[in-house]
């Protein structure tokens, strides 16, 4: 599994980029949003990657943030839900407005994205929003998860990876941020959230 790749961009096209890493071009899928983040031509770029295996094909797809990877996860979870209308939903919403939608059960923000009719924007809603985690009404988020940020982020993929419920994940994540202040290190923020999530 390949979790992620740090190297230099070599070069961008309407849906990948190709990153060199140590003189292997890594052909990598992307959602429009992370080809624009992931910075300039010729310059060092890092994406955080899910690797998907069919009968024919071994491919990469590429994300600016382990959140945005989270989330690439979660949709494609969804029945009817393949990586091209993963990617085209990541497009056209950032994860904290993906999380909005949700936590709103907006299908219609959902049904921008390209290839998403309203049948499949309800059932994303629907399906996602007892699998996503909520934080308290009023906050300003409209009751979403609000997705989190830097070692918050990669904890919550941390509890992913080790099988944690999306939910379970980012209540425990966010309890233990809480409790170890906003400084916390990656390796105390996991440890302390696998201990909440296991009570």
């Amino acid at each position: 599994m390949i979790a992620h790749l740090k190297g230099r961009l070599e070069s961008t096209g309407i849906d990948h980029a190709v990153i060199d890493v140590g003189g292997i071009g890594y052909l990598v899928g992307a959602s429009s949003r992370t080809l624009a983040a992931v910075g300039p031509v010729g310059e060092a770029a890092t994406l955080f990657t899910e690797m998907l295996v069919s009968e024919d094909s071994i491919r990469l797809v590429g994300f600016a943030s382990a959140t945005e990877r989270d989330w690439f996860r979660l949709l494609t979870g969804v029945q009817g839900v393949g990586s091209r209308v993963a990617l085209a939903i990541l497009s056209t919403l950032e994860p904290v407005d993906l999380a909005r939608a949700v936590g709103a059960q907006d299908k219609a923000m959902v049904a921008r994205a390209n290839g998403v009719g309203p049948k499949l924007a309800e059932r994303i809603v629907r399906e996602l929003k007892d699998r996503v985690g909520v934080i308290p009404a009023g906050s300003g988020t409209g009751g979403a998860m609000v997705a989190p940020a830097g070692a918050a982020a990669d904890a919550v993929s941390a509890l992913l990876n080790l099988g944690f419920r999306p939910a379970d994940a980012s209540a425990a994540v966010t309890a233990a941020d809480e409790e170890l202040g906003g400084a916390a290190s990656l390796d105390a923020l996991v440890r302390l959230a696998l201990r909440k999530a296991a009570k």
